[in-house]
């Protein structure tokens, strides 16, 4: 990721703030994923687990914001949550099985082209969250950033670490560690500020948080906390990005029909098993997707007809863009071969389990589209050249874990 100079009128802000964190014993217990990741066996789980689960305040249900701000400041009342003494910028661990990811959680600046976008964002999902963060008036999850440091903010973050000791460790049940620091030595901090100057990050997760961070700062022209967002900043230098895969599931469209409307669009090749079609869609040349739902057979369409796509494919995007797995299957397969415009209801996701899609697909009467995970060198390119890529394309992680650490706009 490019270096930009200093003079230029962009500038990669990470501020300290007072953290909001859970006084409670059991930690793990309280904390949940990201709200995106959270179906609904999960949230009856984490609902279950503690009556403080921090799932009450994400996924409050529609309609139900103004008792999830409430909730919020019945639990600041109560003494469940603290607010920290000093505003801190938190240095944040997670470990695991053969990784592990250190960065910062602060406060972004917002309204800087340093921050880079790549992904689309639906309206729906953004309308929710602006709803929730006016009723809580506070940033209950960081977005994850990354960027290309190797400077002084990533020493400070290592030393941090290997130095002192954490204000939270915690096991969650899938296995990760998190640990937390509150960096708070204001040389330090001014240390950080001094070396993110230039530098540009990229969203890795979280488009849609960030556009309600955006949407809120133009409802509250002037000055105020809303001029900045909760983020994790991870330096992907010393702790390269994980990227998943995201699948579709079509409801309604059975996997017979999917599989002969795309016969004449792409090279449709048939496997007995998933497991067989999953083996050859991981070694295929891309763009390859495998087609799966009722049955045991799973299809893998490649090489699609050159003529067709050119005709599908919007003429203003770059090569790049236009040779993406998902921009191939948001402009040309969805509608072109299978009739059907990208929707939240009309076209559902599912992250990281191909054998949760296919079950999904079958609960729906549908089909699963599975694909690779895209290559986080395409997705930089395109980033840095100004476009997104169609929504829920990346699943970067490993994504930070939320009730950690929040941001109550009162508390700065």
């Amino acid at each position: 990721m490019p270096v930009m100079n200093n003079s230029e009128r962009t500038s990669l802000e990470l501020r300290p703030f007072r953290g909001v964190r859970f006084a409670v014993e059991d930690l793990a217990a309280v904390t949940s994923p990201p709200y995106d990741l959270i179906g609904p066996g999960a949230l009856r789980e984490l609902l279950s687990r503690h009556p403080n689960n921090v799932a009450r305040l994400i996924l409050p249900g529609s309609g139900h914001y103004e008792e999830a701000g409430e909730t919020l400041r019945r639990w600041l009342a109560d003494g469940v949550l603290t607010v920290d003494d000093h505003p801190a910028l938190y240095v944040y661990e997670q470990s695991g099985a053969g990784f592990t990811q250190r960065g910062l959680i602060g406060a972004l600046g917002l309204g800087s082209g340093a921050v880079l976008p790549h992904e689309d964002v639906m309206p729906g999902p953004v309308a929710d969250r602006l709803a929730l963060m006016r009723a809580t008036e506070a940033n209950l999850e960081p977005i994850f950033l990354i960027y290309e440091g190797g400077g002084t903010a990533s020493r400070l973050v290592e030393e941090e670490a290997e130095r002192r000791s954490p204000i939270a460790d915690v096991t969650t049940p899938d296995g990760v560690r998190h640990r937390l620091w509150a960096m708070i030595d204001p040389a330090a901090i001014a240390a950080v500020a001094e070396d993110l100057k230039g530098r540009r990050a990229l969203i890795a997760d979280g488009h849609h948080r960030y556009a309600t961070y955006e949407a809120l700062r133009r409802e509250r022209p002037g000055p105020g906390p809303w001029d900045h967002g909760l983020a994790y900043l991870v330096d992907s230098a010393l702790y390269p990005p994980q990227i998943s895969a995201i699948h579709r599931v079509i409801p309604g469209l059975p996997l017979e029909d999917a599989v002969n409307r795309a016969k004449g669009a792409c090279q449709v090749h048939e496997f007995s098993s998933l497991e067989a079609g999953l083996q050859a869609l991981e070694a295929a040349k891309e763009p390859a997707f495998l087609l799966a739902g009722q049955g045991p057979a799973a299809h893998l369409l490649t090489d699609p007809d050159p003529l067709q796509l050119e005709h599908a494919m919007p003429a203003e995007r770059s090569a790049e863009w236009r040779a993406l797995p998902t921009s191939i299957l948001t402009c040309f397969l969805l509608p072109k071969v299978w009739g059907i415009q990208d929707g939240e209801e009309t076209v559902q996701v599912v992250h990281h389990d191909p054998l949760a899609a296919v079950e999904l697909a079958r609960r729906k009467d549908g089909t699963a589209v599975l694909l690779n995970p895209i290559r986080f060198p395409d997705v930089l390119a395109i980033a840095a050249q100004g476009e997104r890529v169609p929504r829920k394309s990346t699943s970067f992680g490993p994504k930070p874990r939320t009730g950690l650490v929040m941001r109550l706009f009162a508390a700065g």
